[in-house]
């Protein structure tokens, strides 16, 4: 990339928000922020109360319900993993620009998720004008992960309700569960009971949102599955066996194991230097698979952070993405929080495993 144009990305940082934690009415407020760290900084955005970490909510004592296992889930699980494992087998008999279209497509459907689903419509940390909301919209089809609407509400469960039953991917559970087995088996009862009660009237004033939650499923059938299969074959002359388990199959599954690995991994291991009192951790490994999505530690700490890392463009690329979208006037609003809040979250409540650069 042109030395010029790099200037231009950098340059737009100014353009982002600061956000300085605790507010000033935090701290004369009852001490609020001495008694509940994982609150700090909580007013900044009243809008977010949904997915803060609400410290007060606990498991109700009692068995666990039984599993009931979804089979139609756990069936079509295990043949995308059985097709996927062969496509492997069939990445050398592959042309390059079957591997390079998988490659392309498989980054442009994560940043469906990171950019869109996750930073830009379950946190609201950064604002998206038309062009930019359309293209992820369709990236996050393309992902099919579920509709923009249901991961935003589950997404916020799991920050509101973190490591508890009411948390979608509990990751005290037990790394299957958090990775995918929760995809497998019915919700947990407080899943259902607290993820209702979440505001979500942001998401269902959002046309775009909505549309795609009215037509998802020949969206995705489109998106995920027929367009990466149809056009290998036909553009270039790629075997329709290759295209299918290649460009689709083990595409989509690497991008849902990334994603999971976010839920698992980032959650069991690695360093929490900014607050280790909840179970989320940096791993830098789970970053580079997630395109930027394994400083979880951070994120947790600061949710509201349009980077997810305190480090912005270091093994993140959705940050870059998003810094590049601004350049050209399709991303604005972007909220960053201060080095001081970052520095005094760390003081209070990092382990010291790492410190802020």
């Amino acid at each position: 990339m042109p030395a010029h144009i790099l200037q231009e990305i950098a340059g737009s940082y100014s353009a982002t928000t600061t956000i300085t934690a605790p507010p000033s009415g935090g701290q004369q407020n009852g001490g609020e922020f001495e008694k509940n760290p994982h609150h700090w900084g909580a007013d900044v955005r009243p809008e977010l109360k949904d997915d803060l970490y609400d410290p007060s909510y606990q498991d109700e004592e009692g068995p666990p319900p039984k599993l009931q296992y979804v089979w139609r889930n756990i069936i079509l699980m295990a043949l995308l993993h059985l097709g996927a494992l062969y496509g492997i087998t069939l990445i050398p008999s592959c042309k390059v620009y079957t591997c390079l279209f998988a490659y392309m497509y498989y980054v442009i459907s994560a940043l469906g998720i990171t950019a869109g689903a996750h930073r830009l419509w379950s946190h609201r940390t950064y604002k998206a004008r038309l062009p930019l909301r359309l293209f992820l919209i369709i990236a996050n089809t393309m992902a099919f992960q579920n509709d923009v609407y249901e991961w935003a509400r589950d997404h916020r469960a799991h920050h509101k309700f973190s490591e508890t039953h009411a948390d979608p991917h509990n990751s005290r559970r037990g790394f299957f569960f958090s990775h995918v087995g929760w995809l497998l088996v019915r919700k947990h009862p407080a899943v259902k009971e607290k993820g209702g009660k979440l505001d979500m009237s942001d998401l269902k004033a959002e046309k775009l949102v909505m549309f795609q939650r009215r037509y998802y499923k020949p969206g995705l059938l489109l998106m995920c599955f027929i367009l990466p299969t149809v056009v290998p074959w036909y553009f270039w002359g790629e075997t329709f066996l290759n295209s299918l388990c290649v460009s689709t199959f083990l595409r989509y599954a690497v991008v849902l194991n990334a994603t999971w690995l976010v839920n698992s991994a980032a959650h069991l291991y690695g360093y929490r230097p900014y607050d280790k009192n909840i179970s989320s951790r940096e791993n830098i490994l789970v970053s580079m698979g997630a395109v930027g999505e394994g400083f979880h530690n951070y994120h947790h700490a600061f949710p509201y952070d349009y980077s997810a890392s305190e480090y912005r463009w270091h093994v993140n690329f959705t940050t870059f993405f998003i810094d590049c979208m601004a350049v050209l006037g399709l991303a604005y609003d972007r909220k960053k929080v201060s080095k001081a809040a970052v520095l005094a979250r760390m003081k209070r409540t990092g382990d010291g495993s790492c410190k802020s650069g």
